[in-house]
């Protein structure tokens, strides 16, 4: 059996899946609509359902820098875990989206109450942010390094 990607809902155990699962919300958005931006407040997180979302930075003096795109089964989001609770990137819909969205507070509530629980999720939202630093690493190399990131597509 192939081990789940660590951005996917589904390299959660199921029975904390499922747990996460019982405090989501449907909600979608249009394509091109911003989920959120960069240094906003952090206080909830999706697990897309459907679509594409693209994770970019500010890039002062031009348009954001796509680090990466996500779809079906991924987080978007994980500043909502750690304070100040700010964003440190920012995710726009490129195609209509849909998603399950979780309250931040309710989670972090739930993570302390049940150590197992907030081990298990805090270890996947650190592998999904050791993920996403990685891509951020070789998106921006590629962009703005004189050789690009040295990476063989």
């Amino acid at each position: 059996m192939r081990t789940p990607f660590p951005t996917q809902i589904t390299a959660l155990p199921p029975e904390y899946r499922s747990r996460l699962m019982e405090h989501a919300r449907d909600v979608s958005f249009p394509e091109g609509e911003r989920l959120f931006s960069e240094g906003g407040h952090a206080d909830r997180f999706w697990i897309i359902r459907s679509g594409a979302v693209a994770m970019d930075l500010h890039v002062p003096g031009r348009q954001p820098a796509v680090i990466e795109n996500l779809g079906p089964g991924e987080l978007v989001g994980w500043s909502w875990m750690f304070k100040p609770y700010r964003w440190h990137m920012g995710a726009r819909a490129t195609t209509p989206v849909r998603t399950h969205e979780f309250d931040a507070l309710t989670v972090r509530m739930l993570m302390d109450a049940d150590a197992a629980f907030g081990s298990v999720v805090g270890h996947w939202v650190s592998q999904v942010l050791a993920h996403r630093l990685q891509a951020t690493r070789v998106r921006l190399l590629d962009l703005y390094a004189p050789y690009g990131s040295g990476s063989v597509v």
